[in-house]
């Protein structure tokens, strides 16, 4: 199903389209369609999953479709650290580019400047706030924070939120909030005590069982460990050490793109860029000359990992890692494809380990690691923070 499909108002379609995606995925129709009805659910899905954007897009149609004041905070959503948030405030910046919609992500660590900033964004009213539960309580221990005119609560991963000992927070967070509202809950694991909690602020709501997609098993995958300043090096020495016939290489910034590209052709490989500064004729005529093998090098942003039916590539390079699951599963799936054997092959920084590893969890067995030629110099060692036990 597109995305033009669901019904989306114009500008979030826009938003979507900036940003390269086409197609909603099977997790997003499950998510989507029911909060764009207006019912509560209760949703067990791993980060990974493509979740995120499977609540934001639904709220922001909701929000600029609906009535709501300018002044009240209109969306809440809690979630356990403070990368995530920053995670999907920066998805909900992309996504809401060409809307009016105001958000702020409200976290601790930050210094006074950026507690002021907070103060004054839940103060004047901000459309959507994404926060964890201790800083949101710091503020609203104040008693500035506007709330009344909510319309819209999320917890996220809320099971590890419980886990981390948060559960008296959300409570004292829920008595702030409007009876009337809804509630979406997104949690790995259903343990008796997120039951309780869902008993307790959800009113008769749809259960959805997400599943993130596996990948065909005759992708062969491996993973490089490295230096960020090592990866063009690593990718030039890959694309000449042996001859393949179509090759596309995905990271995730259009400057990361562009950057690789010139290297490549520096280097005499026969390389071309997909990404959303290119019109769509460009777009077309270098998609055309990879098809017809004038060239056979393709680095691309994830625009390209989705909706797009080109056969025969043997192999796929993650300059950078995926977001999460679901964007590492499209695109190595552009490789083995119709029965045919690929190969995927991920370069990991030492800043990207944690994001790779919770890609690993989701696929169920650690992703087999190479060992980089000697000439390029020592490469950290694979030492993602630990896994925190799953509940069963």
């Amino acid at each position: 199903m597109k995305f033009i499909d669901l019904g989306l108002d114009q500008r979030i379609l826009d938003g979507i389209d900036a940003m390269g995606y086409e197609t909603a995925t099977p997790v997003q129709q499950q998510v989507m369609v029911p909060i764009l009805e207006g019912k509560d659910i209760i949703a067990a899905a791993q980060t990974g999953t493509g979740k995120t954007a499977a609540f934001l897009l639904p709220l922001l149609h909701r929000l600029i479709t609906s009535p709501h004041h300018a002044g009240d905070i209109n969306a809440l959503i809690i979630v356990p650290t403070r990368e995530l948030a920053i995670q999907i405030a920066e998805g909900l910046e992309g996504l809401a580019y060409f809307t009016d919609v105001s958000s702020i992500a409200v976290y601790g660590g930050g210094d006074g400047n950026s507690f002021a900033a907070e103060k004054k964004a839940l103060t004047t009213g901000a459309d959507i706030v994404v926060c964890t539960p201790g800083r949101m309580i710091a503020h609203l221990n104040m008693g500035y924070v506007k709330l009344k005119g909510l319309k819209y609560l999320v917890l996220d991963e809320a099971d590890r939120m419980l886990d981390m000992g948060f559960n008296d927070d959300i409570a004292k967070i829920i008595t702030y909030l409007p009876a009337e509202r809804q509630n979406l809950l997104f949690s790995a694991t259903m343990p008796q005590k997120m039951r309780a909690l869902a008993n307790k602020i959800l009113r008769n709501p749809v259960e959805i069982n997400i599943a993130i997609s596996k990948p065909p098993e005759q992708i062969v995958q491996k993973a490089f460990v490295v230096y960020e300043a090592q990866k063009v090096g690593i990718i030039k020495d890959m694309l000449r050490s042996k001859k393949y016939t179509k090759v596309i290489v995905f990271c995730s910034k259009k400057q990361n793109v562009k950057t690789l590209t010139a290297e490549l052709k520096r280097a005499n490989l026969a390389a071309e860029e997909i990404h959303s500064d290119l019109d769509q004729k460009s777009r077309e005529q270098y998609l055309q000359d990879f098809r017809n093998q004038k060239v056979n090098i393709l680095v691309a942003t994830d625009i390209l990992s989705r909706g797009i039916d080109i056969e025969d590539i043997d192999l796929v390079i993650n300059y950078d890692v995926p977001n999460d699951g679901e964007d590492y599963i499209h695109r190595i799936g552009r490789t083995a494809r119709a029965a045919t054997s690929g190969t995927a092959f991920t370069l990991v920084s030492e800043k990207e380990q944690n994001k790779f590893a919770d890609i690993e969890e989701l696929l169920g067995a650690p992703v087999l690691k190479g060992t980089v030629p000697e000439n390029f110099g020592p490469t950290p060692n694979y030492n993602p923070r630990p896994r925190r036990p799953q509940r069963r």
